[in-house]
């Protein structure tokens, strides 16, 4: 215990989440490195965004909310999103002197002494009396199983390799997955691909007309109701469906986005339906999204039966020191920014109260 170091609030991670949580920290008094820790297993400011291909630009990323504090202004649309995210994380964390520590790998988070958490890494152990947890979900790609898939001649691949089209070059590219990464990725390839196949579990819904502040609550109710019963959740994209712009209609005309049901079985040589059908495949690109990355609470035996963490608020409901922000309805950038200030607002309070002599 001799080289553990106390502080009142260890953030982890240093995405849009982790960022919006320690803004508010600093609002509310707490100083950087005496009262709280910044934690960050990336190599360099940018979140999840530094590693996103760079054929996505500024000007295709939908619903990217400023972090709380500092606009982002006058970023070129045809710059890469990771590059003009990572810029601007950067001049974030260096306006409000957040200090974040990288690259630091958080191994485990277990019960300390005197009811404080101990929060283990690869640069030591902190010893802290609340945790804001904003790890994301990048580092935990979703790979689904499916019969043959050992035997597949050709490369699979999940979104979080996806480094551009151009690779596909002369390629017969299937498709998994169908949210806004796998409809990106289609109408990339298709110029580069010898042919494109998009198969998806569920027919996918497509959104006309604005998506309005109602409805936007309303989805994210709904991603809400399921951490509050300790379900693992879902993406807010799952629910509010696929913006139907230009592009998306497009793709349809085309065919690029013709979706099929999903194969039953991959063969070497491709994938194959039950009826018979098959298609010939060089390469299964999987955007099969991402799970919550919390393997390092699991000491603290937050899970439920379920499979979830169930949360109120950003609080988790077994355990009030730990907020996870960024998590289920907060894993939108605005919700994010809205979560990380509800989860200080909560720590307050719960440290005050601790700090209150007994009547």
């Amino acid at each position: 215990m001799n080289n553990t170091r106390e502080v009142e609030v260890v953030v982890i991670g240093a995405g849009q989440a982790g960022l919006a949580g320690a803004y508010h920290l600093r609002r509310s008094g707490f100083e950087p490195e005496s009262d709280f820790v910044v934690l960050d297993h990336s190599p360099g400011p940018g979140g999840a965004w530094q590693f996103r291909w760079p054929s996505l630009t500024y000007g295709k990323v939908h619903g990217m909310h400023s972090l709380p504090g500092m606009e982002l202004t006058g970023a070129d649309p045809a710059r890469p999103s990771s590059e003009v995210v990572a810029e601007y994380f950067a001049a974030y964390e260096r306006a409000f002197d957040l200090r974040v520590r990288r690259p630091v790998d958080v191994h485990a988070v277990r019960e300390g002494t005197a009811g404080r958490l101990l929060v283990e890494t690869s640069a030591g152990t902190w010893s802290t009396r609340a945790l804001i947890n904003a790890t994301g979900t990048w580092d935990r790609p979703f790979w689904p199983r499916y019969p043959g898939q050992e035997t597949f001649r050709g490369r699979q691949l999940h979104t979080a390799q996806y480094a551009g089209p151009e690779e596909f070059a002369g390629q017969r590219v299937v498709v998994v997955g169908g949210g806004a990464s796998g409809t990106q990725h289609l109408l990339e390839l298709a110029p580069y691909a010898a042919a494109t196949t998009w198969v998806t579990r569920r027919p996918p819904v497509f959104r006309e007309g604005p998506f309005d502040e109602n409805a936007g609550r309303a989805a994210v109710a709904l991603v809400e109701e399921r951490v509050r019963q300790g379900l693992p959740p879902k993406s807010v994209v799952s629910v509010t469906g696929l913006p139907l712009n230009d592009a998306i209609r497009a793709g349809i005309d085309s065919g690029v986005l013709d979706r099929r049901p999903m194969f039953d079985r991959i063969t070497p040589g491709g994938v194959a339906w039950r009826d018979g059908r098959q298609v010939a495949a060089d390469v299964i690109l999987w955007a099969t999204g991402f799970r919550a990355a919390i393997d390092h609470l699991a000491p603290l035996r937050l899970r439920e039966a379920g499979g979830g963490i169930r949360v109120e608020g950003t609080r988790a409901v077994a355990d009030p020191r730990v907020h996870l922000v960024g998590y289920g309805p907060s894993a939108s950038t605005i919700g994010a920014n809205r979560a990380g200030r509800a989860a200080v607002r909560d720590i307050r309070r719960l440290l005050t109260e601790e700090a209150a002599p007994a009547a």
